[in-house]
């Protein structure tokens, strides 16, 4: 018998994403990442602003492969068995983002339960050649979990980034069936212990809408990762990416993130980022500059009773 396909649901008529031609800027971002034999994330997991993103000049870097050791509902990236890590990434990574001219560099990677430090030593090695090339750029990560191991934490904290991402993805009651091998629990114990080890890093999260959860659900959420000293979020709607992934349960319209982002603020999530095609590095250099401006003005990013923005 073949195998059944979800239907890929039609979108509402004011969903509607952009397909940029690819134009002369867009061509030079996908010769360089080529011609350095790297990934971006934007193509593996089929982001809806990657044709945006390449024509401004700006990619997000994805290391250690293309194929993840978990197999999560909601993402385009194959699961199997990665290849070794490849000593000479992080150097290619640095020097991609010197052509490209980056100003801030974003880099994320699958996640590799198959090595010891769950590849927190590449995303280190990553950093700290990216400093040596351009020493002005900031540089955000997004991790994986790194099966709640402090040790391969700190190796990451350790080199300083100036943003420190971890993506909730889902509310408690649908991790289970959407994130293969996570626990809601351990993603919030990793961004609280990195508070913790690092309270001059911010901390950054991101959820993705429209899997089934409620909204009372998200407030939950919300609160939790207020607690777990989380200060910028990221809330975007989910695409199903091929026939073979579950289907979007609805449709989040622009109002509904609107209030979606103002009730996240008022759990005590400071900056917040909220709309259909919002992704956890959409305009991360310009949310992460509009958060420290605001925290010059107002202090500690983190500080203040929940329901306090800055």
């Amino acid at each position: 018998m073949a195998e059944r396909r979800s239907p890929i649901p039609s979108k509402p008529n004011w969903f509607r994403i952009r397909r940029l031609p690819v134009g002369p800027e867009a061509s030079r971002v996908l010769r360089i990442i080529a011609s350095n034999r790297l990934h971006t994330v934007c193509s593996a997991a089929a982001c809806p602003n990657k044709g945006a993103c390449f024509e401004e000049g700006t990619a997000t870097f994805l290391i250690l492969g293309e194929t993840c050791t978990r197999g999560c509902a909601f993402c385009n990236i194959p699961a199997g068995a990665p290849a070794p890590p490849d000593p000479g990434e992080p150097e290619r990574v640095a020097e991609a983002a010197a052509l490209l001219g980056l100003r801030f560099v974003v880099v994320t990677s699958v996640t590799r339960d198959d090595l010891p430090d769950a590849g927190a030593g590449a995303f280190a090695e990553t950093i700290l050649a990216v400093r040596r090339r351009l020493p002005k750029a900031g540089i955000e990560v997004l991790v994986p979990d790194f099966s709640g191991s402090g040790e391969s934490l700190r190796t990451v904290l350790d080199t300083r980034p100036d943003v420190f991402n971890h993506n909730l993805e889902t509310v408690e009651r649908l991790t289970p069936l959407v994130r293969s091998r996570a626990r809601y629990d351990r993603s919030l114990e990793l961004l609280a212990l990195a508070r913790r080890i690092a309270p001059g890093i911010p901390t950054k999260s991101g959820l993705i809408v429209g899997l089934g959860e409620a909204v009372e659900d998200l407030h939950g959420a919300f609160r939790d990762l207020a607690s777990a000293g989380v200060a910028r979020l990221t809330i975007g709607q989910y695409l199903q990416p091929t026939r073979n992934h579950p289907p979007a349960a609805r449709f989040y319209s622009p109002e509904e993130f609107r209030e979606l982002g103002e009730a996240a603020r008022s759990c005590g999530i400071p900056h917040v980022l909220s709309g259909p095609l919002v992704r956890s590095s959409y305009h991360a250099r310009t949310m992460a500059e509009q958060a420290a401006g605001s925290r010059a003005e107002a202090g500690s990013e983190n500080s203040g009773p929940p329901g306090r923005s800055s």
